[in-house]
């Protein structure tokens, strides 16, 4: 529980600094936001965590998330009904998540090949089919669900809650969860223990891909619009939270719990920027060094452990 008790530390400190720099922070109504806001990225860094722990990396989480949002925009513009959309999302989501678990699992090409390979082509297909122009004249029921700010924001942090339960119980309760994890641990152990490594790793992809389509459903709504080039860099975001909180080092189910508490650290790190009005400019190179400081840090504590087989 160290790496733990080092993060929870961490927030402390700042969040003492921002107590005592700028007492409004702590209103409930700003951190009831903050919540609603961190839920796209907590997800997206779920979905990173959950193919880093079957010893893969996945750099097209920006991308999906980008392409689910512009198809819930679509569906919604269309007169399609919540559950409709919701569905549409999660298809999207799952079936890119499967096309690059055939690409990794079943044609073994190198997960960070496969997926910045994803990531140029969403993208591309993205500007070609929009034109760059936002999704725009969604209608009413489209923000916040059509139930108003309190009410969307209980929507968000209820798909936040129930996406992390999920997937801690996933690893700790289920067998197919277990086999990601001896995958991710020692490949060829868990190949002799009766893993198949093509079908854990489409399953893997497919999970990331639906918590990606659900960082979407909890993002969107929150705009009267959807913006075409959304999420660029999420992907560099959501690795930094699992690294940061040193999730690949225990291959369990505290690796949600660590994965949590690094993207809220980082959220934190870019609340304190905007509270005391800081550069913005120098927000990413704090991220960076704190990132680099956890992550040396774990190489210091742990010399042999084992590197993602990216």
């Amino acid at each position: 529980m160290k790496r733990e008790l080092a993060l929870a530390a961490t927030m402390a400190a700042l969040a003492v600094l921002l107590g005592i720099a700028a007492p409004g922070f702590f209103a409930f109504g700003n951190l009831w936001n903050l919540a609603s806001d961190s839920a796209g990225p907590v997800l997206a860094a779920l979905a990173a965590c959950a193919v880093l722990m079957a010893g893969h990396i996945d750099v097209s989480v920006g991308a999906l998330y980008a392409v689910c949002g512009v198809i819930c925009g679509l569906c919604a513009r269309s007169g399609a009904p919540w559950p409709a959309v919701a569905a549409a999302v999660l298809a999207a989501g799952v079936g890119v998540g499967a096309a690059q678990g055939a690409l990794v699992g079943a044609l073994r090409v190198p997960s960070i090949l496969a997926t910045l390979a994803s990531m140029a082509i969403l993208r591309g297909a993205l500007r070609w089919g929009s034109g760059g122009q936002w999704i725009q004249e969604l209608p009413s029921s489209f923000q916040w669900y059509g139930l108003g700010q309190a009410g969307g924001q209980a929507v968000i942090l209820g798909i936040m809650i129930f996406a992390t339960l999920a997937l801690a119980g996933f690893f700790v309760r289920t067998a197919a969860g277990r086999k990601v994890l001896a995958l991710g641990e020692v490949p060829a152990a868990a190949v002799l223990l009766g893993v198949r490594p093509a079908r854990t790793t489409a399953l893997v992809f497919m999970i990331a891909g639906a918590l990606v389509a659900l960082a979407s459903l909890a993002s969107f709504p929150r705009y009267p619009a959807v913006e075409i080039e959304t999420g660029i860099g999420l992907e560099l975001d959501a690795i930094a939270a699992v690294a940061l909180g040193g999730a690949t080092s225990v291959r369990s189910g505290r690796a949600v719990l660590r994965t949590l508490l690094g993207a809220a650290l980082l959220r934190l790190v870019g609340a304190t920027f905007v509270y005391l009005h800081l550069e913005p400019a120098w927000e990413r190179a704090l991220q960076g060094a704190i990132l680099l400081v956890a992550v040396a840090g774990e190489r210091v504590a742990s010399p042999k452990e084992a590197v993602t087989h990216a």
